[in-house]
């Protein structure tokens, strides 16, 4: 890209990059799109609910076979598992902590063991779906929301949820039995489905053509203009190294949200991902929340909105289970619960050749499992989160002010609710937060999504990038804690 002028890099950027991002991304998803659509015309029809059944479970297989091939046989094996693992303990209480325990080692068995780490890792999103929903079913076993053990079509269709089992999200088993009624299609519906996959595709674009050209072509701070003085060079260099850090941060969350769109698109479709107020039917499936990951209030709102389907499942089947153990173990048990079952959504890649802004599209879903750099920030996300969360709390209270990590409501008992340095201290909080995004994305890239080189490789990259940083989050965190402890 060096050898361009920003008029060069404009005339080539429509026909090099958009159109094949837009145009392959479609041809690679459309198969699944016409499953889902296929499926939902199909219930449509009052078949009995056996046929409803083996339906999503033939058009689940279909598309699991469609993206992994005979790699398909590893999800599969651990949906087994996990109804046999629901049928010998169910006179059980304690069913979803031994199935968690369960699902968590043959992950493990998986990432070390059971085959190479390249194909595993493109099949890592449909095995977190498959673990999130066994693990939800039997904690919803355990309470009494499901009453009995569902029979085995009944299991392997909410399992093989067409709408789901490849990009997610996770739903509850009743909202899977809810998708199978067949509402009536209407005019909510289909904007939904359209707007849903409008959003995924304009993130797709963003996030291979745009973001990682943002300031050198898009935003030209590296222009002639810039400072040029000696020390002003020095500083110029500590900017670049935060810019670029930014660039792969924005086109790590640009993939995410194609992901989080697409999955709200292909669970919409399929039936799923609405809720009724008496009569009315509202189609409002939300998968993550863009804005509020970009204009932060806090961590803890960026953490909430990153993926909300599986917040609500950690907090409800993993935090409270744990908050046993107090709040600073329960956080971190959840953080290391997300470590093994979440996935980097670096799902998607345009492999640019440089000079001539020439790409070839690459698609298998860089599901990123149990690694380092994925485990360091998650760990890293545990603490700030918690530092943030306990200080804020406590300056609130001192302060008698609306600064706490979410947002208060119009009752609370704060005096202090829209003073100018209220304002101003919740500004500060957020542009901390984007900082510690900033600061923890720059270890995503397509240098580590694509790299097949083994884990020490990585480990120094993110140790190298946060290096480069000065270490910045970590430390504006420890002296939070320190700060935190002097007040408390």
């Amino acid at each position: 890209m060096g050898v361009f002028s920003r008029r060069q890099f404009f005339q080539e950027l429509t026909h090099g990059c958009l159109l094949p991002t837009a145009q392959q991304g479609l041809e690679q998803v459309w198969q699944l799109l016409l499953i889902c659509l296929l499926c939902r015309l199909l219930w449509m029809l009052g078949l009995p609910s056996i046929l409803k059944h083996l339906a999503t479970v033939a058009g689940g297989f279909y598309v699991l076979y469609l993206f992994f091939e005979l790699h398909m046989i590893w999800v599969v094996l651990l949906s087994l598992l996990c109804y046999l693992f629901l049928f010998l303990c169910r006179h059980s209480t304690m069913r979803g902590t031994f199935l968690s325990i369960t699902v968590f080692i043959y992950l493990l068995l998986g990432e070390l063991h059971m085959m190479d780490t390249t194909n595993w890792h493109k099949m890592r999103g449909s095995q977190m779906v498959v673990a999130m929903k066994a693990i939800s079913l039997a904690f919803d076993l355990d309470r009494g929301v499901v009453i009995g053990v569902p029979s085995p079509i009944e299991f392997m269709g909410y399992i093989y949820y067409v709408g789901t089992v490849i990009f997610g999200p996770w739903i509850s088993f009743s909202s899977y039995k809810e998708a199978l009624e067949g509402r009536k299609m209407s005019f909510s519906w289909l904007f939904k489905v359209s707007f849903s996959s409008v959003k995924s595709q304009i993130c797709l674009v963003l996030s291979n053509c745009v973001a990682p050209y943002l300031f050198p072509y898009f935003i030209p701070v590296y222009g002639d203009k810039l400072l040029r003085s000696k020390k002003r060079r020095k500083i110029r260099g500590s900017l670049a190294k935060w810019l670029l850090a930014y660039e792969n941060t924005l086109s790590f969350h640009l993939s995410n949200y194609f992901v989080a769109y697409l999955s709200e698109t292909t669970a919409t479709l399929a039936g799923a991902g609405f809720t009724e107020e008496k009569e009315n039917l509202k189609w409002d499936l939300t998968v993550s929340k863009p804005l509020s990951i970009a204009f932060p209030r806090s961590m803890v709102e960026v953490v909430t909105s990153w993926n909300l389907p599986m917040s609500c499942f950690l907090h409800t089947y993993v935090f409270q289970s744990a908050l046993k153990f107090g709040a600073f173990s329960a956080i971190m048990v959840t953080y290391a619960a997300s470590a093994l079952l979440h996935v980097s959504t670096k799902a998607v890649k345009l492999h640019c050749n440089r000079p001539s802004l020439s790409c070839k599209f690459t698609f298998g879903c860089v599901w990123q499992g149990l690694s380092f750099h994925l485990g360091a920030v998650l760990v890293s996300l545990g603490f700030i989160t918690y530092v943030e969360h306990m200080l804020r709390k406590r300056l609130a209270a001192i302060l008698n002010a609306c600064i706490l990590s979410k947002k208060c409501q119009e009752n609370c008992t704060h005096q202090n609710k829209k003073a100018l340095w209220v304002y101003t201290i919740n500004i500060a909080f957020s542009a901390l937060a984007i900082l510690h995004l900033t600061y923890l994305g720059s270890v995503f890239n397509s240098s580590v999504d694509y790299m097949e080189e083994d884990e020490d490789d990585i480990s120094h990259h993110a140790i190298q990038k946060w290096s480069e940083l000065s270490w910045t989050s970590h430390w504006i965190t420890f002296g939070c804690w320190i700060f935190y402890r002097l007040v408390l």
